[in-house]
């Protein structure tokens, strides 16, 4: 997998199954009020399902994984794919089971908030079965 930034922090098995690793790279001020970050998931990893009041944007780049909005059917995301999550939308995200992810998160308005962590996600979620 080709890395653009560093590796950054291991993300909290309280939030991802798997092994994650977030690196900031623009913090939420007032004067952008955008978060912005790069994440990296090892194969099999993935985040728990979550909202954010104003929305999110992923850009992948590169490996490949899932995303799924509840009660909507999984869908995969590879290398250049630009992912929406309508704001207060819960969803997850993650890596394919063989394939690492790498994406960039973009969080807007971040005034209105920056997250809210639910339940990690089923097997048979994460598997496309439910």
């Amino acid at each position: 997998m080709q890395t653009i930034f560093p590796k950054g922090e291991k993300g909290s098995s309280e939030y991802f199954t798997g092994n994650a690793y977030n690196h900031g790279l623009v913090p939420a001020d007032s004067t952008y009020a955008t978060l912005v970050g790069n994440v990296y998931f090892e194969p099999g990893a993935s985040s728990n399902w979550h909202r954010h009041p104003a929305g999110q944007i992923l850009i992948i780049t590169d490996g490949m994984g899932y995303h799924q909005i509840k009660g909507q059917a999984r869908q995969t995301m590879r290398k250049g794919d630009v992912i929406q999550c309508p704001p207060n939308t819960v969803h997850w995200h993650g890596a394919s089971p063989d394939t690492g992810l790498q994406q960039l998160y973009i969080i807007p308005n971040t005034e209105k908030g920056i997250v809210e962590w639910m339940e990690p996600v089923a097997d048979e979620a994460y598997h496309g079965a439910g």
